[in-house]
């Protein structure tokens, strides 16, 4: 019998903060700064910045969080199919990993009120909101990930908040137009979310997690990730600061193949490609919007 791979402490460590999720939190931010820069002409960069840091020290705390919990419940064992966890494999503590998480819940919550100099009481609200979401994630009596409303939290937050919350420090104002982006955005994050149930369904099924997947079952699900990848375009096409909408079109071939592939009856550790994918469409669309709205300055320059 060969060796279990035992990881160097950095590799656990990064496989615990799971850093291939950070462009879901990366790209609903730049949506809104770009959305921001195409409204005034200008960045508030160290506001940027901070945006940005904020955001990624959420994730990943939520990420350590989900780590720890999802293997104090007794979630994560050997029949899972994706990417190994490191509390469960045994190469970190639940203990250090909740502590890792808090350290970057605090970070966030110092970045916050950085930002609050600036924002104000809507940001305050924001924030204490997405800090709180991230904990009861996978923690408290009725933890998000364990219910059917995992997809929702993922818009909300991945989607509408952070769009809105990057415009709204970038402009002090918040206008319709910067809402339906972040919920096109959110769309995007909701479907990378349910893949990952989806993918999962078995093993949250034996551990009594009742997510969205397992209450509407497979077949809904890829009806609804459909939908999920293709409502953004029309929504970002109607953006109201749109010069140009054609390029968003260009990413069609790819939504149409991720939906085919799901239908044809990707299954395990295929999905862990999927999800990946998924998460790559996004990045797409956020890209093709920013060409979108900043092609008359690529023009002009």
């Amino acid at each position: 019998m060969s060796e279990q791979f035992i990881p160097s402490p950095i590799t656990r460590w990064l496989l615990a903060a799971r850093p291939k999720t950070l462009p879901l939190t990366l790209s609903p931010v730049i949506a809104g700064l770009a959305l921001a820069v195409a409204t005034t002409g200008t960045l508030a960069f160290w506001t940027a910045l901070a945006t940005l840091l904020a955001a990624v020290a959420i994730q990943i705390g939520t990420n350590l969080h989900n780590d720890a919990a999802d293997f104090e419940r007794g979630t994560d064992t050997i029949e899972r199919v994706g990417p190994p966890r490191a509390t469960a494999q045994g190469w970190l503590t639940a203990r250090q990993v909740k502590q890792a998480a808090h350290l970057m819940f605090a970070l966030a919550f110092g970045l916050g009120l950085a930002l609050l100099l600036r924002g104000g009481w809507p940001i305050l609200l924001v924030g204490l909101a997405s800090l709180a979401a991230g904990y009861a994630y996978t923690s408290g009596p009725r933890p998000i990930a364990y219910g059917p409303f995992g997809e929702v939290y993922a818009l909300l937050f991945f989607g509408v908040a952070a769009v809105g919350g990057t415009y709204y420090l970038q402009t002090l104002a918040l206008d319709g137009s910067t809402l339906v982006a972040g919920g096109a955005l959110g769309c995007l994050a909701a479907a990378v979310l349910l893949i990952n149930n989806y993918r999962d369904l078995d093993t949250d099924t034996a551990a009594g997690r009742r997510t969205l997947c397992r209450v509407i079952g497979r077949e809904r699900a890829q009806v609804l990730y459909a939908l999920l990848l293709l409502l953004p375009i029309p929504l970002l096409i109607l953006l109201d600061p749109l010069p140009i909408s054609w390029p968003l079109l260009a990413a069609l071939p790819l939504a149409a193949w991720l939906i085919w592939r799901l239908r044809r009856g990707a299954l395990g550790m295929a999905l862990n490609k999927q999800l990946a994918q998924t998460a790559q469409y996004q990045a797409l669309l956020v890209g093709l919007l920013i060409v979108c709205l900043l092609f008359p300055v690529a023009h002009t320059a």
